[in-house]
């Protein structure tokens, strides 16, 4: 049989869809399921031939060129590519094919030019460094799966790495941890439901690769930000029968992952790099898009050089329309083939740069995700910076989207560590404004774009920095692992050891770091906004002091289920600040209205009197009550924060009401909360504000 169907090439083969599809309807009005028959479609625009290379299953390598050419777009019906076949794309010469890949697959000599990626590739394979796509068959048995569609207003995200989370984890047998199984599997399922969260947001599944200078260095690039196929799920982190199946395995294995965490109501955010390729630098390796067509992928300047608004060598083309489909697509895909929730866009200013490279909340980019209908309806999370001229965005993202609230952690830290910090030195700390506007959700930020404080993802921890305990451990980064002489990684930290640098066995010391760990938690979940936790934060996690682990795949940057007595009191303090949370949910406005906040967030000092301006400046005024009522404007409970080195009694506020208003203690951060909680205390009464603390009361 010919390998290309002359006869009906005409009618049967098309530029769109781009990759590798069942042939649209001929025009006898069949459409050709059986066999292997594929259309072939891949946008090469700096290339006049375009040759495919593949191997079918059992099969011997082979090279035909695509026959039509339409504004860039090469495609053709290929009549034995059937699932599981192995492919790539060649430049060729005057539309004659190259000479084919040996049986063995090799071939990427000097000879002959490498073998390019798809870049709508479904699966992709390594054999002896041979770098190829695969067609993988659509479909999988997802039963009554449903996505648990929760609102903003009820989502606590849960960042974490695929392998990470169960790699050391002792009830998870030992062929399933570090792998997408793993993370679908019971025991890490309960621990996540049994803490509260609602979300995971994993880090980096695309196929992504190291970069050379972590290859020199015998290093990978743990996190994964580094993607070299948008559409194909790491194989790395799937089981060992999961790669030996193939592609296809690797896929089905990601598919019950998902599944299993939907069945436990929890959704399923990818975080997700389309700022750049692991193409890398001008000089880096051609491994898809620079052998295709990078004149059009990546964004150029006049003297065509590459413009890097990423930091990462190479930015990719949002000018482009054909960019701009390819992650529209692949976003697309994610969601209908793999049931996903939503997206974190790395690097989120980058895709939304106009022709002067300037952000625009306008930008083609996020209208087409608006005008969407499978993507409008999904959770969209921006990173809303990157490392280009103008690249802080915080609260500039349109409608529909949320924003990573850099403000908030930076103010959160400031107060509870910094001052702190400077307190104990003998200074003084900062006022109450920074961290009462983190409180309320940080609305002035968001105010302009028409969102409300739900748009502000809060966080005080990330995958990038240190760990909570980390914070509370170290004044210092110590980088050293990463093969940089401690260079690498932020140098404002916001951080505070409280006395000693690192590790240590002073007991008062480690008392004060559980405090500190317990308010940095306590105003994450306390909040307006939507909270994350980084996961192990929950656990006292520690990385020794990294805080750019992006290169440590070892039991540094793996979660440790040892439940020491740091990492168990941290854990039980966590499910109580989240099930606090919840039940002050019950009560809260729906939407946190920026228009609406004086009917729901009252300020108040030590004195129970309104907060003046005086006070709101005076640094050595670190008392506060935040008063927050409900929807129909009863009282729901009282925030007290206590951020001075001294205990305080304060003056419960009484809001005017016709007879006072009881209050009753639920937790404070404190050392004391097992003695005092549930004491009540009614609205003009006085009680104690412990030193350094939090203190929360319901009514």
């Amino acid at each position: 049989m010919p390998l290309f169907d002359t006869a009906s090439t005409m009618d049967a083969s098309s530029p769109v869809p781009l990759g590798v599809s069942v042939p649209r309807v001929d025009s006898g009005g069949t459409r050709h399921h059986a066999g292997g028959r594929a259309n072939v479609a891949c946008f090469a625009p700096a290339v006049t031939g375009l040759d495919i290379v593949y191997c079918p299953p059992a099969g011997q390598w082979r090279s035909r060129t695509l026959p039509n050419v339409l504004r860039g777009v090469h495609y053709g019906i290929v009549e034995d590519l059937p699932y599981g076949s192995r492919y790539g794309f060649r430049p060729s010469s005057d539309h004659r094919p190259l000479p084919p890949l040996d049986a063995a697959g090799s071939g990427n000599d000097a000879g002959n030019p490498p073998l390019l990626l798809d870049p709508y590739g479904r699966g992709v394979d390594e054999l002896d460094g041979l770098l190829a796509s695969v067609r993988t068959a659509p479909g999988f048995d997802w039963g009554a799966d449903e996505p648990p569609a929760l609102p903003w207003r009820n989502t606590i995200l849960y960042e974490a790495h695929v392998r990470g989370q169960s790699k050391l984890h002792p009830d998870v047998p030992e062929d399933l941890r570090g792998t997408y199984a793993g993370m679908g599997h019971p025991a890490v399922v309960e621990h996540l439901t049994s803490l509260g969260i609602t979300t995971v947001q994993l880090l980096p599944v695309h196929f992504h690769l190291d970069e050379p200078h972590l290859q020199d260095l015998g290093l990978t690039n743990y996190w994964g930000y580094n993607t070299a196929a948008f559409f194909a799920p790491h194989p790395g982190y799937a089981t060992r029968a999961a790669r030996e199946a193939g592609p296809q395995g690797v896929q089905d294995e990601f598919k019950g992952m998902v599944k299993a965490l939907h069945d436990a109501g929890l959704e399923v955010i990818l975080d997700v790099v389309y700022n750049h390729t692991a193409e890398g630098t001008q000089d880096g390796p051609v491994v898809s898009f620079r052998g295709l067509g990078e004149q059009a992928y990546y964004r150029m300047d006049s003297h065509g050089k590459y413009v890097d608004t990423t930091g990462c060598g190479n930015t990719l083309n949002f000018g482009e329309p054909h960019v701009v489909q390819l992650v529209v697509d692949s976003l697309r895909y994610w969601v209908d083939e793999f049931h996903v929730d939503g997206f974190r866009f790395d690097l989120a200013v980058t895709l939304c740069r106009n022709a002067e490279n300037e952000f625009d909340p306008n930008h083609p980019f996020l209208t087409a995700i608006a005008a969407d209908p499978v993507l409008s309806g999904v959770k969209l999370i921006a990173e809303p910076w990157d490392v280009g001229y103008g690249g802080w965005q915080t609260g500039r993202f349109p409608a529909g989207w949320v924003d990573w609230n850099d403000h908030f952690r930076d103010a959160v830290r400031t107060f509870w560590l910094a001052d702190r910090a400077a307190m104990d030195a003998g200074g003084h700390g900062g006022t109450m404004a920074r961290l009462a506007d983190s409180l309320s959700g940080s609305a002035g930020l968001f105010q302009a774009s028409g969102r409300s404080r739900l748009a502000s993802v809060n966080f005080v921890t990330a995958h990038d920095g240190f760990t909570m305990n980390d914070l509370v451990s170290f004044d210092r980064k110590h980088n050293e692992d990463n093969g940089e002489e401690n260079r690498d990684g932020h140098g404002d930290n916001r951080s505070y050891n409280h006395g000693v640098e690192g590790p240590t066995e002073n007991g008062l010391i480690l008392a004060r770091r559980a405090q500190s760990r317990r308010n940095l938690m306590a105003s994450l979940m306390v909040s307006l906004g939507v909270p994350m936790i980084a996961a192990g934060d929950e656990l006292a996690r520690t990385q020794q002091g990294n805080n750019n682990a992006y290169c440590q795949d070892s039991p540094m940057t793996w979660l440790d289920w040892t439940l020491t007595p740091e990492a168990h009191e941290m854990l039980r303090s966590t499910k109580r600040y989240i099930r606090l949370r919840k039940e002050f949910l019950a009560a809260q406005p729906h939407d946190f209205p920026v228009r609406d906040e004086q009917s729901y967030l009252y300020w108040f000092d030590q004195h129970g009197q309104p907060m003046s301006a005086e006070r709101w400046n005076d640094p050595h005024h670190r008392v506060l009550q935040l008063l927050l009522g409900d929807d129909g404007g009863a009282l729901a409970g009282l925030v007290v924060v206590n951020g001075g080195d001294t205990d305080v009694q304060i003056t419960l506020p009484d809001p005017g009401r016709a007879a006072p208003s009881l209050f009753e203690l639920r937790l404070t951060t404190s050392p004391f909360h097992e003695q005092r909680q549930g004491s009540r205390v009614a609205s003009g009464e006085t009680d104690v504000a412990e030193a350094n603390s939090i203190s929360i009361y319901r009514t």
